[in-house]
C-alpha cells in the first residue's frame, strides 16, 4: 500500500514525483530509524526493482543539497556512495539507491575472519577521504574543534555521568572535568583533516562477500582531528579483537605525518576517548526521547573509553579510580 507523504508543493503527490524519476510505486514501506525528523522508505516498483527514498522536512531542509554535495565529493575520488536516482530539495525528497537491508553494524556475531575484510576497504576509504583538499570541506559544516568536542562530552557528562554518579567524589570529579578538556583541546591542537565525522560500522553497507563497502550518512563531513574517523570506525557497535585492532592500527598508522608510532598511537587513544564518550552521551539522548534500542551498547562503549583514557598522559592517573566508580556500569565488548 502507497503510503502518503507531504511536500511543500500540494499540487504535486509524492507518487506523481516518484513515477516522473521512473519510479512508479507498487507500495512505500517506511523504515526504522532514529531520533531525526528526516525520515526513510523502501520503494517498489511493479517490476520488484527497489529504491529508498529519503523525506527532508522543512526544519532539515539544509540536509538535502549538503547530502547531494558530499555525494558528488565521494564519487569524485572513488568512495563508494549510495547512487542518486533524483532530488529535488525544494519539496524534501531524495531517491537513492537501495543497497539492502543491513548495515555492517547488523552483522554483530559474525567471525572476525569474515569482518576484517569490511573494515580493511573502510580503512581505505578512510584515507581517501583524509586527502580531500581541506578547501573543499571547510565550507561544508562547522569545524569540529575544542568547542564542539567539549559540547558533545557536556552531553555525556549532563544526561550520563552526572546523574549516575559516575563522576566520583569531589576530588575526582574535577580531575576527570579537566582531563575530559584537555583531550579536547590536543585533539583541537592537531591541523585539521577532512573526515566523515561519524564513520562506523552502522554507516557502512557490505556490498559482496569480498569485503566491499559503501558509505552511509555523509552529509556532515567536515574537517576535524585526523585519526578521528578511524577512532569512530574501531570504537562503534563492533568492537575488533586486539590482534584485528592492532593489525588495523598497524596498517593505518604506519609512518603518518613524520610522527612516530608511539605518537600517533596515543592520538588515536585520545581520539577514541572523545569519539566513545560521545558515544554514550547521543545513545542516552536517543533513549530520552524514545529511542532506546542503542542502549545495550553503553556498557561495552564505556568499557572502550575507560580502556583508551588508560594510554594518554591526560587520562592514565585516573583510570583505576574511574573503573571503580564505573564498575555497576561497564560491560567488555563482545568479540
Amino acid at each position: 500500500m502507497l503510503q502518503p507523504l507531504e511536500s511543500g508543493d500540494p499540487t504535486l503527490s509524492l507518487e506523481a514525483w516518484l513515477a516522473g524519476a521512473g519510479f512508479a510505486p507498487r507500495e512505500v514501506e517506511p523504515l526504522t530509524g532514529d531520533v531525526s525528523p528526516r525520515r526513510y522508505s523502501r520503494v517498489r516498483r511493479e517490476d520488484g526493482a527497489t529504491a529508498i527514498l529519503a523525506a527532508y522536512p522543512d526544519e532539515i531542509a539544509d540536509i538535502c543539497p549538503r547530502f547531494l554535495r558530499t555525494t558528488e565529493i565521494l564519487e569524485g575520488i572513488g568512495v563508494r556512495v549510495p547512487r542518486v536516482f533524483a532530488a529535488d530539495c525544494g519539496l524534501g525528497w531524495m531517491l537513492l539507491e537501495d543497497l539492502g537491508p543491513r548495515t555492517l553494524g547488523d552483522w554483530k556475531g559474525r567471525p572476525w575472519t569474515v569482518l576484517a575484510p569490511y573494515f580493511e576497504q573502510a580503512l581505505r576509504w578512510i584515507e581517501r577521504i583524509s586527502r580531500i583538499p581541506a578547501d573543499r570541506i571547510a565550507g561544508l559544516n562547522p569545524l569540529l574543534g575544542r568547542e564542539l568536542l567539549r559540547k558533545e562530552l557536556a552531553q555525556t557528562w549532563d544526561l550520563f555521568l552526572a546523574p549516575r554518579g559516575l563522576t566520583g567524589d569531589e576530588a575526582l570529579t574535577d580531575a576527570l572535568r579537566a582531563a575530559l578538556d584537555e583531550v579536547c583541546v590536543r585533539l583541537a591542537a592537531e591541523p585539521p583533516a577532512p573526515c566523515h565525522r561519524d564513520f562506523m560500522s552502522r554507516n557502512l553497507m557490505p556490498l559482496d562477500e569480498q569485503g566491499g563497502v559503501a558509505v552511509l550518512d555523509h552529509q556532515d563531513m567536515r574537517l576535524g582531528p585526523p585519526l578521528y574517523d578511524l577512532a569512530s570506525l574501531l570504537n562503534d557497535t563492533l568492537f575488533p579483537p586486539p590482534e584485528v585492532e592492532e593489525a588495523l592500527l598497524a596498517a593505518a598508522l604506519s609512518g603518518g605525518e613524520g610522527l612516530s608510532g608511539e605518537d600517533n598511537r596515543v592520538r588515536y587513544h585520545r581520539a577514541a576517548a572523545q569519539r566513545t564518550l560521545k558515544a554514550i552521551g547521543t545513545y542516552t539522548s536517543f533513549a530520552l526521547r524514545g529511542a532506546d534500542r542503542h542502549l545495550p551498547l553503553i556498557g561495552p562503549t564505556l568499557d572502550r573509553a575507560l580502556l583508551h583514557l588508560s594510554r594518554i598522559p591526560e587520562g592514565a592517573p585516573l583510570a583505576g579510580e574511574l573503573g571503580r566508580v564505573w564498575s555497576a556500569v561497564l560491560e567488555p565488548a563482545e568479540r
